[in-house]
């Protein structure tokens, strides 16, 4: 099993038994999207030390954990499991804890940086041209988007910010949508 060097930080104890299934690593757990003074602490002593990567359920408490995460610590790292990943066989709840090993590890291989830096890579036209952001098909193809580049799923408000946070270029935004479009052609 491979180890991570980094703290990982997730929401639940069924997660860190997950992810210690996956791969040799430590955890930091939330405990839900209220996350206390102590815990954001605790956090920000593990990105100076070791580096932290944030690995949160595909919905909207894990998506504001990660908000609340990266406004009150620069820097940190972001790991993403697609909806499907994130879902069990069984209905029920969907997270983490319900992800193959595989998943995972892929994941975590992926994980961005996030980036402060200004310079706006992605004007919102190319969006719109690319089909991302009005149209029928906008939901489905930012999913396919976010699956692919994996930097996870958003509304058509939330993806330029993501693809500036993550320095996603135009060329990679581009040549994954020409992907997406390719692969559509030959289902049909």
């Amino acid at each position: 099993m491979k180890k991570i060097k980094e703290i990982i930080v997730v929401e639940g104890r069924d997660d860190t038994r997950r992810i210690q299934e996956s791969v040799i690593a430590d955890t930091i757990e939330t405990n839900g999207s209220a996350i206390n003074d102590q815990t954001l602490a605790l956090i920000e002593k593990a990105q100076i030390d070791r580096g932290v990567i944030v690995f949160t359920d595909p919905d909207y408490p894990g998506e504001k954990i990660r908000k609340t995460i990266s406004q009150a610590i620069p820097g940190v790292k972001h790991a993403f499991l697609t909806v499907d990943e994130a879902r069990p066989k069984h209905k029920g709840s969907l997270g983490i804890e319900h992800a193959a090993p595989e998943s995972i590890q892929a994941a975590l291989a992926k994980a961005y940086t996030q980036t402060i830096e200004q310079k706006q890579l992605i004007p919102r036209e190319l969006l719109f041209e690319l089909g991302l952001t009005s149209g029928p098909n906008a939901s489905h193809y930012r999913k396919l988007v976010g699956d692919a580049l994996n930097i996870g799923y958003t509304n058509g408000k939330q993806l330029q910010k993501r693809l500036q946070m993550f320095q996603i270029k135009p060329e990679t935004l581009i040549e994954t949508m020409n992907t997406i479009m390719e692969e559509k052609r030959n289902e049909s």
